[in-house]
Order: structure tokens, then sequence, then C-alpha cells
């Protein structure tokens, strides 16, 4: 159980406690640190002695219990072992993954080069799309037990909630937001009515292009902080983005690599413009639950502005509307 000890050392991090944790998995460093973009948890490549950097990324306490960190490393482990491009941690010469050190959780992977993908790129889809089903075969063998499922049907509702009461929303906007809520809510679950019963199975969550590597003429698979439960389209739908026509040429090329591997349930395309919807919502409630961390309003000065909030309700609006359309065309024999 985090104390608020935990937050104050987490908040305060510096240089020598980073250095010092890294040396207790039996490391040496040599000086250098860079921290890398990242907002949810400190993470920061190290330099070490005589080797390759390595990156150590320490947990924001509160987030996962210790069960639910090891889950997901013993998740990344196992795609790695199935011969699947993801990072996975290191392991300390007696197998522990999860370190401990004064008040900080944290983790060590070996650096990971590569460049941007180009989702515009026909064949990098295809690629991507076939180790995404390879990883969901892996993902199909059992449920995690201590991470949660994707929730459709309530973290919407949450996500609202929680800006309405904590006094981020302007007054004058507040109805406008919570009838436009209501809205999106009814339109989801009307979504998930369409697609009917789907699998469920591990995923890694957050896979958008920010978390993929090109290396050596393939995609390397990264950050699996946010892997839980849910529909396989979770893993597919943030490549899609754009003009109709263009999201259903990409969904293409995207199922072509796919299906090479696993078979793809075409019901959850019904479910792609919701995910989307809840995405919108529940970004904007993350970024407020954090708000106290000084990271925050550094990092996002534009939030809890009037222009980011009708901004928002017209996104949201927008969904709304993409949400009573047709889903994707995609057909097995395209």
């Amino acid at each position: 159980m985090e104390t608020d000890e935990d937050y104050d050392s987490y908040r305060n991090l510096d240089p020598s406690q980073i250095l010092d944790a890294v040396e207790s998995t039996g490391l040496i460093c040599d000086g250098r640190i860079f921290a890398l973009n990242s907002y949810e948890n400190r993470v920061y490549q190290v330099g070490i002695e005589d080797s390759k950097p390595v990156i150590a990324k320490f947990y924001r306490p509160g987030r996962w219990s210790d069960e639910a960190i090891l889950e997901e490393h013993a998740f990344t482990i196992e795609l790695l072992e199935s011969d699947i491009p993801v990072v996975a941690p290191q392991c300390d010469e007696k197998g522990n993954t999860l370190h401990r050190h004064r008040n900080f959780r944290f983790v060590v992977y070996p650096r990971q080069g590569g460049r941007p993908p180009e989702p515009d790129q026909p064949e990098q889809l295809v690629q991507l799309g076939r180790f995404i089903g390879m990883m969901h075969n892996v993902g199909a063998t059992r449920l995690f037990t201590s991470r949660p499922n994707l929730d459709l049907d309530s973290s919407g509702r949450d996500a609202s909630k929680y800006i309405l009461e904590n006094g981020f929303m302007p007054q004058d906007l507040e109805t406008a937001y919570s009838t436009l809520c209501e809205d999106l809510d009814r339109r989801i679950r009307n979504c998930i009515e369409r697609t009917g019963d789907y699998s469920t199975i591990r995923l890694h969550g957050d896979c958008h292009p920010s978390n993929i590597l090109w290396f050596n003429n393939g995609p390397v698979i990264l950050d699996f902080d946010d892997a839980r439960s849910g529909p396989a389209i979770q893993d597919l739908w943030m490549f899609l983005s754009g003009e109709r026509q263009y999201a259903t040429a990409r969904l293409a090329d995207l199922l072509e690599g796919y299906t090479t591997f696993r078979d793809f349930d075409a019901r959850e395309l019904h479910l792609i413009e919701a995910l989307r919807s809840l995405r919108i919502m529940n970004y904007a409630a993350w970024i407020a639950r954090r708000w106290d961390d000084p990271a925050f309003p550094l990092a996002f000065p534009q939030f809890n502005t009037r222009r980011y909030w009708e901004e928002q309700i017209l996104s949201l609006r927008e969904q709304a509307a993409l949400m009573d359309e047709p889903p994707l065309e995609w057909t097995m024999d395209r």
C-alpha cells in the first residue's frame, strides 16, 4: 500500500536516486542519464559501463499492484519467448524483474533502437498486422487475473463524473457536457449490443504508432503498461484514422497480415468509434486525475481552459454522429 511518502519520493526522484536504484540490480552505471518522454511513469535512459545503456522505468505509486506489474512482465516475456518482437524486462541474477529501492518500484529494460513506423505504408501495416495476430494467439491462451478488463460499459461515465465533480468544466458548459456524455453512453452501449458476444483476450491495450519502433525492416512493440483483457480490435483501431475511405484501406492492410495467423471477428468493427470515444473521454479524465503532479500543468498547458473544453465537446459530438454510421467494411477475401 503506497503512502504519501511514496508519492513525495516519486515526485522528487533525482539523478542520484535513479543511479542508486539501477545499481542495486547489479549493474554499474557510468553516470549518464537522459529523461524520456513519459508522464504516467518516470522513464530514463541510463548509461552502463562497458555495455549498452538501459531503460529504467519508475512506477507511479498507487496505479498498479505488484501482482499486476508482474503479470505484465510475464506476458511480455511469454511473447518474446514465442518469437514476437517485444521489449521485455531484464531479469537480475535472481530472476527478478520488479525491483524496489527505497520508496520506488522500478523495472529495467534493454534499450531498443529503431525508427517510428510509417502507418501510411501498406506493407508496414501488413507486417504489423501479422505480429499483432501472433501476439493475440499468445494472449488468447489465458486471461489476466490481476490486471483489469477493458471496461466499455462504465469507463466513460466514470471519466465524465470525475470531470464534473472536481471543478474542471466551466460552469456554463456543464449542462452541455453532461447531456452529451449521457448520449454518448447510450450510443456506446448500442455499439456493444450490435457487436454481440465477443472474445476477450490479453491485449497490449495501448497499441498505437508511438508504441511501435521499426527495426531491421520489422516492428518492435513497446510499453505494455496498459496491458489488460478485452476485444482484439482494441489493439488495431488506433492505426485507423482519417476519412472513411482511407481508414477502410488501412483496415484491409492491417487485417491482411493479422488473418495470416489469427481469425478476426468482423463484428468487432462496431466497437471502433465507441472505443475512440472512450479514449477521448478517458484521456481528459487522466490529465485531470494527475493535475496535482507538477509535470502535468507544464506538459498540458492548454488543459483546463475554456477553449480545451469547447474543443472536447465538439470532438465528442462528432463521435456521437460517427457511432450512428455503419462500421468500416472488411471482407476476408479482399
